[in-house]
């Protein structure tokens, strides 16, 4: 296609004019009033096309591409140092497994130190409170690291967790669950942590080794914090960001967080909002020990019986909670709040390839997206002390736990919700008039979270993705639940970003656990990006 020797010179001058300083006002200014005069070679008439608000769109981006490749080039080492760690079973929730929680953040100092950060510090925590087995259990440390220390750069602070959910292969996995699998013919990899949320927190170190290799220089400060209970409610971060909100985290710009995923299988999303997590339990005791059902059924109050009653009584099947009074402190529904679920990328198609089954409440994008991100939801999670595995015992036990959380949102208050659960569980108990006795009790907690997605680190992420993805990502809440945002938020008093690396069908907290490979390579890129992006300004 020929061109006309208007557009050619308007080619040539947008050209010259984006890479030459002092060309930089009038190259802004044409863009904003495309009839301002450019000097004496072009005049007026000569309006900006297409083709040079393409090349304007091209003169934002970095150059990246060293990088990436660099990226591309590692992958076998970046593959083979995730699947070192998730050989390590480091479940926070099983006690008997906290020395591999410790042993995971003894491997994170050796890549730190191997990396080259500086000042790496293994916090210890001191003993982790009740309910606990073991009254003299350790927490497992939280693991700090720098790299770099100019004072003319931005600090980025990076949070990460090495801690993963319980798995077993009788559980339904197909791969034993700490062999980190690749299935060649998918491209994925699979194992317990792969992209929750071991794969992320690997993936910073990744975007590290790419720079050393490269010998480029990294364009932030870096500051790492992993910890190794956020499976288990965090415990012990929050005070600790607390005391070194003017020490080691002094300076800190901005935080960045990478625990969490696209909304379906095919977008990358940005998140600005997560929803809370109120996890509690009951105890129902009964007999002195467990009994035979052939002797003592029918006769003894059974606290099974009692616990499955209760529990049956906190939500129906179709997702409604009965617990009196919390949709009464959930924030209404603005029409400018519902008009923006509409031009979502998402479907029920997606909803249900994630969760491998038909089985949605929902029907309509818009009602998934409102129950998953703005609606709080209660689940029923398990019971403990009862008999579980294959066979047929016949045991009354006598002492049962149920376990169970509710997910919060905005303006929903925890002790409040604290309170009418432990007074609703209480009368529904007390209606049984059974001689078991019932103890209902919080677990642990964690705060909705909502932010700017206008900001400057969520605009540097929204480049580095659309760099990589070549698509601008959604900007999305979440139903899940990272308890430590909000304190980072306010002990910082800066912004946090949720910058995700998997997909919505990965399976974090479920068997098969997974992380598709372009997403764990391209997710390194799109960090480093997001880097670079931030670094700039």
């Amino acid at each position: 296609m020929s061109r006309t020797s208007s557009e050619s010179r308007d080619i040539a001058w947008l050209l010259w004019s984006a890479t030459t300083p002092s060309a930089a006002p009038n190259f802004k200014t044409a863009l904003i009033n495309p009839d301002a005069p450019r000097g004496s070679t072009f005049p007026p008439e000569h309006k900006i096309n297409l083709v040079t608000l393409w090349l304007y769109k091209m003169s934002d981006k970095l150059e990246l591409d060293p990088l990436f490749n660099k990226i591309d080039e590692l992958k076998p080492q970046f593959i083979e140092r995730l699947r070192q760690a998730v050989a390590i079973p480091s479940v926070s929730s099983d006690e008997s497994l906290r020395p591999k929680v410790v042993a995971m953040s003894e491997f994170l100092v050796k890549e730190l130190k191997k990396l080259g950060f500086h000042d790496i510090q293994s916090r210890e925590l001191g003993t982790q409170p009740p309910p606990v087995a073991d009254p003299n259990l350790q927490l497992p440390p939280i693991i700090l690291g720098r790299f770099g220390n100019d004072a003319k750069k931005k600090t980025v602070l990076v949070y990460g967790h090495y801690d993963v959910q319980p798995a077993l292969l009788e559980d339904g996995w197909n791969t034993p669950p700490f062999e980190l699998t690749h299935d060649k013919t998918k491209d994925i990899l699979y194992g317990r942590g792969s992209t929750d949320d071991k794969g992320p927190v690997i993936g910073w170190l990744n975007v590290i080794e790419a720079h050393n290799e490269l010998k480029w220089e990294l364009p932030v400060n870096l500051v790492v914090c992993f910890e190794g209970m956020e499976e288990s409610g965090s415990l012990g971060l929050e005070e600790l960001i607390g005391r070194e909100a003017k020490q080691y985290f002094n300076k800190v710009d901005t935080v960045c967080i990478s625990d969490n995923y696209w909304l379906g299988t095919s977008k990358p999303v940005l998140t600005y909002g997560l929803r809370g997590c109120n996890y509690y339990q009951i105890t129902v005791n009964g007999p002195g020990a467990d009994l035979h059902s052939g002797i003592f059924g029918g006769i003894i109050a059974e606290p099974m019986t009692d616990l499955v009653k209760v529990m049956s009584q906190l939500v129906d099947s179709a997702g409604n909670i009965l617990v009196p009074g919390v949709l009464d402190m959930v924030a209404p529904l603005t029409d400018k709040e519902n008009a923006l679920y509409t031009d979502i990328d998402f479907s029920v198609e997606e909803l249900n390839a994630a969760s491998g089954s038909n089985t949605a409440l929902h029907q309509k994008k818009e009602d998934i997206l409102k129950h998953r991100w703005r609606y709080p939801s209660l689940s029923l999670h398990g019971i403990e002390g009862a008999f579980y595995g294959a066979g047929a015992k016949t045991v009354i036990p006598a002492k049962v736990i149920g376990k169970f959380s509710i997910r919060t949102v905005p303006d929903i208050d925890s002790h409040k919700l604290d309170q009418l659960v432990f007074d609703y569980v209480n009368k529904k108990f007390a209606e049984l008039k059974s001689p078991n006795t019932l103890k209902v009790e919080l677990i642990h907690d964690g705060n909705y979270w909502v932010s700017n997605p206008f900001n400057e680190a969520f605009t540097a992420a929204a480049k580095a993705t659309e760099h990589v993805w070549n698509i601008k990502p959604d900007f999305t809440r979440e139903g899940g639940s990272i308890p430590i945002t909000l304190t980072f938020e306010q002990q910082l008093k800066t912004d946090v970003l949720l910058l995700p690396m998997g997909r919505g069908d990965d399976g974090a907290h479920s068997i098969n656990e997974k992380l598709d490979i372009s997403n764990y390579i391209n997710g390194c890129k799109t960090l480093g990006g997001y880097l670079h992006y931030y670094g700039r300004g």
